[in-house]
């Protein structure tokens, strides 16, 4: 987490930004996708597919609060589904059930979103 206000956060939001699941890169994964989003915050999303299904999922950014949990939340929906279920997930899923990520944030739930559906084309265009 770099340098930001964290008092306009709600507790639970920097909780798992202390400790984002899912958070990290990963060596040889099915397939991969970075995006830089307009804010400037960079997202990386990871992910292992076996017969369709997302087995292994992880992400990473240096971005702020907000990019952290909004990228924690779009892995842990996206763990364990079909690769249909993983392109229902919308930024409006991710917000909410953040309960509490403030307005001017809600962009990072697109960033997020934009990078698991770019990681999932990535592997659709392998097969």
């Amino acid at each position: 987490m770099h340098d930001e206000d964290i008092s306009i956060y709600p507790e639970h939001i920097v909780n798992v930004a202390k400790d984002p699941k899912h958070f990290g890169r990963m060596n040889g994964p099915t397939s991969s996708a970075f995006i830089k989003g307009p804010c400037g915050d960079e997202m990386e999303f990871y992910l292992v597919i076996e017969d369709r299904i997302i087995k292994e999922v992880k992400f990473h950014t240096t971005g702020c609060i907000a990019t952290i949990v909004c990228g924690s939340v779009a892995a842990q929906l996206a763990l364990g589904k079909s690769i249909d279920e993983a392109l229902s997930i919308s930024p409006r899923e991710i917000i909410g059930s953040l309960h509490g990520l403030p307005e001017e944030h809600s962009h990072c739930s697109i960033l997020a979103v934009s990078t698991l559906y770019r990681a999932i084309a990535d592997y659709l265009l392998k097969i």
